[in-house]
């Protein structure tokens, strides 16, 4: 899944990042043996490549969050 980098998720705060990226961290830290979530945000200021990735893994991570969303029971008010 590639995101478009003109078109990318935009948490509306800190605290919704931190859970954006806690939905993904271990996965992307599996995926990739010697190297960590954490590095490659840093290497994000410098790095056009982790740019890329780190927009797509938040992309990934949006996703889970709207699939978490849409599978909570909803409660309707009578």
């Amino acid at each position: 899944m590639l995101s478009n980098p003109h078109d990318f998720i935009r948490p509306a705060d800190e605290a919704e990042r931190a859970y954006l990226e806690s939905l993904v961290q271990v996965d992307y830290d599996r995926n990739h043996p010697g190297k960590t979530f954490d590095d490659m945000k840093r290497r994000c200021s410098f790095s056009r490549e982790d740019q890329g990735l780190y927009r797509d893994w938040l992309a990934a991570a949006a996703m889970r969050a709207e699939g978490a969303r849409a599978s909570e029971p909803t409660s309707i008010a009578a």
